[in-house]
């Protein structure tokens, strides 16, 4: 693979043409990524232009994703990643901060295998436009951003839950292969930033589930349990984009006709393999968008649309089983599902929570707040059982 030497490297990074120059001054900014406000209990979208409190930080990560991205496409993958790309370490110095690259030639191996052109990518993350904020309900403390086009997710996350992801990676990226048609979220990136002298700072960048956002009506995180699994819905007429969960979800069904059948086996290969990496408490993301007549029965793209077709890759354990659909010929489709009157924005996302001490800690006082109720932290086989359960109960 022409790439970077492996192991990990410090570079002086050159600087996006359009680009916007980061702050020197960084007094009280460590670990500014993670300091949302307190108050704020709805989630919604916020241009993050000059004079939000994130402005500059998020010229910092824009600056420090181009000069990345420039990284691979002077030095393109030839090849599927080897062990060397899964553990390369690229730190690129910037006026005022540092960004750091991990396992940069397997991801870029990994756009490149789901029709990324780099340069859209460059282009989508690097300063072109403002990043939108993304406020959240969730009890995380993580931070969210959408590039300007919303088609790619920002998100940060805690050391070991990138020590994980990065562990996983292999094994990631080979049932990818083997399913490239998978409900998992794309991970596209893995970053560090660190503002002067101050602690690295860790972000992952996925393709966004929920793209194009236009004519979507409603979304869902959907976990298969019911403790903390309500969200006040806004009030009509209100402009706020609310994801909402399980319990708000009842008396509702997924109707997909004889798209249903595939839904439900994907959904056991791809728990299957986050049960295998003894992984829990990711989230089923799920919006709804009502068809168009013409994109609805005899003649409509679901039936011809063989352009973006992708067929699945047979393997020794599933002779003549591969799941196989047909795609809808849009950005990010693969998370894209047409039922009868509905298109479906499908995905697993969350995937680094390992059941290890501390959550089986959780469960145990969990059991003991919650009697009889269902919850999220439960073992990674009943996890993955609960949330496939609740797929087949809810959908026809």
């Amino acid at each position: 693979m022409a790439a970077p030497s492996p192991g990990p490297r410090e570079v002086l990074a050159p600087s996006p043409e359009a680009g916007c120059r980061a702050a020197t001054s960084t007094s009280g900014r460590r670990g500014l990524l993670w300091r949302l406000r307190d108050k704020q209990t709805r989630l919604g979208l916020f241009e993050i232009g000059p004079g939000h409190e994130l402005h500059q930080l998020t010229c910092m990560m824009q600056t420090g994703l181009w000069a990345a991205t420039q990284v691979s496409m002077d030095h393109p993958p030839t090849g599927p990643p080897t062990e060397e790309d899964f553990s390369e370490v690229l730190t690129q110095v910037h006026e005022g901060f540092e960004l750091g690259t991990l396992a940069g030639p397997a991801f870029a191996w990994l756009r490149q295998s789901l029709g990324l052109a780099e340069e859209d990518y460059q282009a989508a993350l690097g300063p072109g436009g403002p990043y939108l904020q993304f406020l959240s309900t969730s009890k995380s403390k993580a931070s969210f951003f959408l590039s300007h086009d919303q088609r790619f997710f920002l998100k940060t996350q805690r050391r070991r839950e990138v020590r994980a992801l990065l562990a996983h990676l292999p094994r990631y990226v080979q049932h990818l292969q083997r399913h490239p048609h998978s409900l998992l979220a794309r991970l596209l990136g893995v970053h560090s930033l660190r503002v002067a002298r101050g602690k690295k700072e860790f972000f992952i960048i996925m393709l966004s589930v929920f793209y194009p956002s236009g004519r979507i009506s409603e979304r869902y995180d959907i976990k298969g349990c019911e403790v903390s699994r309500w969200v006040e819905p806004a009030p009509e007429g209100s402009p706020l984009v609310l994801v909402l969960k399980d319990l708000n979800f009842q008396g509702k069904t997924i109707d997909l006709g004889p798209q249903r059948s595939w839904l439900l086996h994907q959904m056991e290969l791809d728990t299957a393999f986050l049960r295998e990496l003894n992984v829990l408490d990711y989230s089923l993301l799920m919006a709804f968008q009502r068809l168009h007549e013409d994109e609805r029965g005899p003649g409509s793209s679901l039936i011809f649309r063989t352009v973006r077709s992708v067929r699945g890759v047979q393997s020794p354990e599933e002779p003549g089983s591969q799941n196989r659909r047909l795609l809808p010929d849009s950005p990010n489709a693969l998370h894209i599902l047409d039922g009868p009157e509905q298109r479906y924005f499908l995905g697993l996302v969350d995937l680094a929570t390992v059941y290890g001490l501390r959550k089986r800690l959780e469960h145990l006082w969990k059991t003991l707040r919650y009697p009889g109720r269902t919850f999220s932290t439960v073992s990674p086989a009943r996890y993955a059982r609960r949330l496939c359960q609740w797929v087949e109960a809810h959908t026809q």
